[in-house]
């Protein structure tokens, strides 16, 4: 018995504290078993706790970080083509229309003068200096994810600055190589449905083996687009324990979501266009940083998602407890 008094406020905060420890110490070994936790209630918990972690206005922090990121990124991938391959006029048409897939139509012309520019201008030299640039760029988005990804898990980071900016440096290079692998995949697809028709003569069969190709590409595309997402969820924040899950139902949610979002924000701007006459030339950069938005949000959205299954799952885990022990 405390002296003063039972304080409410004081139990439901070391409460909620105890919750959140036991997430970070022992995590669920699937997030998709509820362990009987409601879709409605954890649907509740995930809106609520957006608020409470001021996720909207994180994931405007990440899509500045995301578009502070981009034109380095793109000046050192346009420098390696460049000096790759001068004429691989065909390769950047294949790169940018899977761009064209998500990226709205108004601020991928931004995206394509920026390429087309600092192709033209490839250097070795620039293109050290491009790697570079695009690497720490990307980094200061990685740790703004740390930061935000600590909130939705309700810890503190315990790594020194110095250890935090290496794990996003090398999460960096991590996610780089996945999507090099995602490009690679749809590229490998398209290319041996391109063989198939040019070098089979039955139709049937050269139809099936295209769309067999291009299937499988995407297919590895999509979950190497899932091991992104989890490579973030499982190196960014700072838990004391950690369980490697390839697919979440946050990481689920997120891909949707932002695939959805992404097609939704093209359907949108296609009807109306009016953001012309607000921003000026500058719309295509609102655009573009909209998207960016969007992205940040879902990738947040899932983390919180899966957060919020493993404090549902270890308050009932603890109320489970406290019914099992008799009262003293």
């Amino acid at each position: 018995m405390i002296n003063g008094g039972h304080n409410p406020v004081r139990s439901f905060n070391a409460r909620q504290h105890f919750i959140w420890e036991l997430v970070s110490r022992s995590p669920l070994h699937s997030h998709w078993d509820l362990q009987g936790v409601s879709v409605v209630i954890l649907a509740k918990r995930t809106w609520m706790s957006l608020f409470a972690d001021n996720i909207f206005g994180r994931a405007a922090e990440l899509g500045f970080y995301f578009l502070f990121a981009l034109f380095p990124t793109l000046f050192s991938a346009s420098s390696i083509l460049g000096l790759a391959a001068r004429s691989a006029a065909q390769f950047y048409d294949k790169l940018l229309a899977y761009l064209s897939l998500v990226i709205p139509t108004s601020a991928l012309g931004t995206v394509l003068t920026t390429f087309n520019e600092t192709t033209a201008a490839a250097s070795r030299g620039k293109l050290t200096f491009g790697l570079i640039a695009a690497v720490w760029s990307a980094s200061v988005g990685i740790s703004a994810i740390q930061d935000a990804l600590n909130a939705v898990y309700k810890v503190q980071d315990s790594r020194s600055y110095l250890r935090a900016h290496v794990y996003a440096i090398g999460l960096t290079v991590v996610l780089t190589v996945i999507a090099t692998l995602i490009l690679s995949a749809m590229l490998g697809g398209d290319y041996v449905a391109a063989v198939a028709n040019h070098s089979m003569y039955d139709p049937a069969l050269r139809t099936a083996v295209a769309c067999l190709a291009k299937f499988l590409g995407w297919t590895a595309a999509t979950a190497l687009l899932a091991l992104s997402f989890s490579a973030i969820y499982y190196w960014a924040p700072d838990v004391k324990a950690r369980r490697w899950h390839w697919l979440t139902p946050g990481c689920a949610v997120g891909i949707a979501g932002w695939l959805l979002a992404s097609f939704g924000l093209r359907i949108y701007l296609h009807f109306f266009n009016s953001y012309t006459f607000t921003y000026g030339s500058l719309g295509a950069v609102i655009v573009l940083l909209t998207w960016f938005y969007i992205s940040g949000l879902m990738l947040l959205v899932g983390a919180e998602i899966n957060s919020q299954i493993e404090a549902a799952a270890a308050q009932r885990r603890l109320a489970e407890r406290s019914a099992r022990t008799p009262a003293s």
